[in-house]
């Protein structure tokens, strides 16, 4: 089928706001080359339960494609309709199945060498986006916060070694009521600033405390039985011979919240499929607590683009063989503390990295800190780059000099 061909009755299966969205949009839709419209409909299919700075970016390249006249939508579109396509692609129900299209069609990029001419032609059309319609800045400058090596007593490593050349190492760092401190400046910054999704604390063990109704939580811990549960099906399937590691991420790709006992109520539909796509997507975010809270805070940046972010990292499980780790039948978690600080100081510049990738970076401001230690990293506006203070300083204070 063609995109010319579509009809509102194409989109039935679709959610309820997704089906509105895209029935609404079928002149559009009929409109755009075949490569591009089960792109569009990828990001349609899922919009009842995207986080509201998505449903904008969407509804975004929506209204720019619309304000376009029929000349400049095919000139922009140009690079996409030049593409090859396989007949291969069109045996795939694309309306139904966008993400499994796409799959196929990034594949066959890669094999026909076209991936480059793709890439440019995105890269192209999201910079037309931005520069006809730009994004709104944050209303707040956002905030990230990173704490790391929970658990470790002494430690040899150099930390922070490549966030150094962005802001100022502090060698002196009271650490009393560090942590607190911190989780009292994300429930402020959420109480002033009381917006959907704006404001989030990941931990990669169990929550310090009960966060407002303002603040985001989400805890390696508390998705301890759906992790378990998960990895269950991923090692029954295995066990299956389900066809290999593509067929395993599409299975993973298309698991539900409900397939592993998260609610999908009204108020929880948005997060339940979050966490799902956690711990779905990310390599070993279902064993290792340090690369779900990296993955969960990069994801957490792109998707909702919080204006205040906390990510705690937390001990993770020491390296075993991958059948015992997928299996879950160890009785007793061996943790490896130093092991994972490494991991999550190389987490935290991830995390910076992903923060200055949202609108409004100049302004935004960054922290990560060795919990119970005295050693702090703040990048900000207000403070040089690439020097060391041996000023003591307790946390409020630094907090105080970055927002």
């Amino acid at each position: 089928m063609l995109p010319s061909q579509l009809t509102s009755g194409h989109f039935k299966n679709y959610p309820p706001k997704a089906r509105r969205l895209a029935a609404g949009q079928i002149e559009l839709l009929r409109q755009l080359p075949e490569s591009f419209v089960p792109l569009l409909l990828r990001e349609m299919i899922s919009y009842d339960w995207k986080f509201p700075a998505e449903c904008k970016d969407l509804d975004r390249q929506l209204n720019y494609l619309g304000s376009l006249s029929q000349e400049q939508r095919e000139r922009s579109m140009a690079p996409f309709a030049q593409l090859r396509l396989s007949s291969d692609l069109n045996r795939v129900d694309w309306v139904n199945s966008p993400g499994q299209y796409s799959e196929q069609l990034s594949a066959h990029l890669w094999a026909t060498h076209q991936i480059d001419a793709f890439h440019e032609a995105a890269t192209e059309y999201l910079q037309k986006v931005d520069a006809a319609l730009p994004p709104e800045p944050p209303p707040v400058p956002r905030l990230g916060l990173a704490v790391v090596g929970k658990g470790v007593e002494e430690n040899k490593y150099p930390l922070f070694r490549k966030l150094r050349p962005h802001g100022v190492f502090f060698k002196q760092v009271k650490p009393e009521n560090g942590l607190n401190a911190l989780l009292e400046t994300v429930s402020a910054r959420a109480a002033a600033h009381p917006i959907p999704f704006a404001h989030w604390y990941i931990d990669g063990g169990a929550h310090e405390t009960a966060m407002g109704a303002g603040v985001t939580s989400v805890s390696y811990n508390a998705l301890d039985s759906i992790r378990s549960e998960l990895l269950k099906k991923m090692e029954k399937a295995i066990q299956a011979g389900i066809g290999g590691p593509e067929a395993l991420r599409t299975m993973m790709a298309e698991m539900r919240p409900e397939e592993v006992g998260l609610s999908v109520a009204a108020n929880d539909a948005v997060l339940s499929h979050f966490q799902v796509s956690v711990l779905t997507e990310g390599s070993g975010t279902q064993i290792f607590s340090t690369t779900f809270v990296q993955w969960a805070a990069r994801e957490a940046l792109r998707r909702a683009q919080p204006n205040t972010l906390l990510a705690r990292f937390a001990p993770r499980q020491r390296q075993r063989p991958m059948n015992e780790l997928l299996s879950g039948k160890q009785q007793k978690v061996e943790l490896d503390p130093a092991g994972s600080l490494v991991d999550a100081d190389m987490g935290a510049f991830y995390t910076w990295l992903n923060q200055q990738r949202l609108p409004g970076s100049q302004q935004s401001s960054f922290l990560v800190w060795f919990e119970g230690h005295h050693e702090a990293l703040a990048i900000a506006p207000s403070l040089p780059r690439g020097t060391e203070s041996d000023s003591p300083v307790d946390m409020k204070t630094l907090l105080a000099q970055i927002i």
